[in-house]
């Protein structure tokens, strides 16, 4: 979804398993938890609220789900009251094993620079969500992208 002014963050990656396989595996927190968050309070579920959380940051947040369309698309909003946005993933099959994931981030606010922060940490931090997301589901592999990008110490 893209807002007013082009004040978007955009990543997206080809991941070679079947839609139901990758739309699954962003809305389950059993398997988001090997590549993005650590847990997760409940699969997502349109019109709910579910609390995601990042325990090496100790750090947890609200997620409402607006749009679940089964292997198409989630639309979420999160973040606090001033400073919401919405994320949205749209799932596109290019055959029976290969999907497409676009993830949008919109609705930043504040002033230019605050909105350039914003655009570059969300396109950053889902691109290493979706690069994840593809070692996990293609081969297994648990890469740390996520609790290895602010290691102690560093910020």
């Amino acid at each position: 979804m893209k807002t007013e002014n082009n004040k978007y963050a955009k990543a997206e990656m080809l991941i070679r398993k079947p839609v139901s396989e990758v739309f699954q595996a962003f809305t389950d927190p059993e398997i988001t938890s090997k590549f993005w968050f650590t847990k997760g309070s409940g699969k997502l579920k349109q019109d709910k609220k579910t609390e995601w959380t990042w325990e090496m940051y100790g750090f947890s947040l609200t997620v409402t789900t607006h749009v679940l369309q089964e292997n198409k698309k989630i639309v979420i909003e999160w973040g606090g009251p001033e400073e919401s946005t919405l994320v949205e993933w749209v799932f596109t099959p290019l055959n029976e094993n290969e999907t497409f994931v676009s993830i949008t981030n919109s609705g930043f606010k504040g002033d230019s620079d605050k909105i350039i922060d914003q655009v570059r940490n969300s396109t950053e931090g889902f691109t290493l969500v979706l690069a994840g997301a593809k070692a996990y589901l293609e081969h297994h592999i648990l890469l740390n992208l996520v609790l290895d990008r602010f290691p102690k110490g560093l910020a």
